[in-house]
């Protein structure tokens, strides 16, 4: 259910490419020094958005370093550093964790139960440094799994807990009041997009297994022609998805941003849309959607 915030690369600036490719690259070296090499497997191009999005309400300058890395060790990359992208790797490891322990509680997956066992330490420690937040998350992880079990017909209520999961990744204590509640509206919908999206992209999948999707569900799907099914519920699917982007949107518009604002509005106002219409469109169609 990850890796969706990513930028429209094409219509990057060079610079801003690059410095996107060193926040990423941030992250991931982050990871590595915060936890242990074997973790940086799990960066999402989620966390760079994290990173970008809080160090430029914080604005925090781009300091731009090249370094090597042991994936790329021949060839020296752009990487930043700051305090926002150690929180950033933490918060990828605490959303890993607990997407291999929901993989395991769900489908029993021996792979999820290694991954929890490699990341337990790490997480432990995350636990005693961010208290409060990982108890939320693991709440609205419950919650969403109850919701799955008993088979919620509701598109709406099965995507909050999800919402409410990014409402409290996107909130960082160091703001003011006012800035804060900007961003966790904005985690809101930017979390209800991701498990729509997500949602619709597993449609397939979720139907040969099946797996609980709150679109089969909603619409009752028993097993009909899924392309035919896909078109019927398409039209309500880009709705939803496509007022939590506008909702999201409005939200960053309320932020005084000035440090990689560019880039930002590339991922919100391209990335994002471009990956909804790729999923909507093309799921729906039955082709399989080219990688980014």
């Amino acid at each position: 259910m990850f890796g969706y915030i990513m930028p429209e690369k094409p219509e990057l600036k060079i610079k801003e490419f690059d410095i996107y490719r060193a926040y990423y690259c941030g992250v991931c070296k982050s990871i590595g020094k915060r936890h242990g090499q074997i973790k940086r497997m799990t960066l999402t191009y989620d966390a760079a958005f994290l990173a970008l999005l809080l160090g430029s309400v914080l604005n925090i300058k781009t300091g731009l370093t090249k370094e090597r890395c042991i994936v790329h060790p021949f060839k020296k990359s752009f990487v930043t550093h700051n305090e926002i992208i150690d929180y950033s790797s933490d918060i990828n490891i605490i959303l890993a964790y607990n997407n291999m322990k929901d993989k395991w509680n769900d489908d029993k997956s021996k792979i999820a139960l290694a991954g929890m066992a490699a990341f337990k330490r790490a997480y432990g420690k995350l636990v005693v440094e961010y208290p409060q937040k990982c108890a939320i998350i693991n709440q609205r992880l419950s919650d969403l799994s109850i919701l799955e079990k008993e088979k919620c017909n509701s598109i709406d209520a099965a995507a909050e807990p999800f919402a409410k999961l990014m409402e409290e990744v996107l909130d960082y204590d160091r703001l003011d009041d006012k800035t804060r509640q900007i961003l966790r509206w904005m985690g809101y919908n930017i979390g209800k997009w991701i498990y729509l999206v997500d949602a619709f992209d597993d449609m397939q999948d979720d139907m040969k297994n099946s797996s609980y999707n709150p679109f089969l569900t909603k619409f009752n799907y028993t097993g009909q022609n899924l392309a035919v099914f896909k078109n019927e519920i398409k039209s309500q699917a880009e709705f939803t998805v496509l007022y939590c982007l506008q909702e999201a949107s409005k939200a960053f518009e309320l932020l005084s941003l000035k440090e990689n604002k560019g880039i930002l509005e590339n991922i919100l106002y391209i990335g994002m849309l471009s990956k909804t219409d790729k999923i909507l469109c093309q799921r729906s169609c039955g082709k399989g959607e080219k990688s980014i």
